[in-house]
């Protein structure tokens, strides 16, 4: 009995350690998911078991052959799946030992992903600084031309009192 639940055990720390790696393999899921679907379906077979060990169906509470039998049965249906989730576990453990193989393309899209991404921010810096120096020729070139604004228009207000002040001398 003892190893029956150190087997539960592993199995469930086995299954906890898997579940956080989170490879990227579409089959790694979906054997991970079937071995947690056995766990579960064996959890419930344990609990069925420790059921039918306390039911005493004989006369006066006894334990009676067919009793004996149906925990017998039950405990060969748990060594079964316990077969079938080890036989699972070595799918699982071929598919992680794949896993590696694909780790350095992995990288090496990532390195080709960060230096794509720094020329990306380089072109952006770059871009950044081209409208900052457009942007202060705008602003010096409005302020030229408003500049020349006022300075036509002084000479204007200007050139308009000069021929205000030459028409009333020769009125008077």
């Amino acid at each position: 009995m003892k190893k029956i639940i150190l087997l539960g055990l592993i199995c469930f720390l086995s299954q906890t350690t898997f579940a956080q790696s989170k490879p990227d393999s579409l089959s790694y899921q979906l054997e991970l998911k079937k071995i947690n679907n056995m766990l579960a379906q064996r959890a419930l077979k344990l609990v069925k078991y420790h059921e039918s060990l306390d039911t005493h169906s004989g006369i006066f509470g006894t334990e009676t052959k067919k009793d004996i039998r149906r925990s017998h049965d039950i405990l060969v249906d748990i060594v079964n799946t316990d077969n079938a989730i080890y036989a699972e576990l070595k799918i699982l453990f071929e598919l992680r030992s794949v896993q590696p193989t694909h780790r350095p393309n992995d990288e090496k899209v990532s390195e080709a992903n960060g230096t794509t991404f720094v020329s990306a921010v380089n072109k952006l810096s770059n871009q950044i600084d081209q409208l900052r120096t457009k942007t202060e020729k705008d602003e010096h070139h409005q302020e030229t031309i408003i500049l020349w604004g006022i300075i036509a228009f002084i000479l204007m207000l200007g050139s308009i009192l000069y021929l205000l002040l030459l028409k009333n001398k020769v009125k008077a």
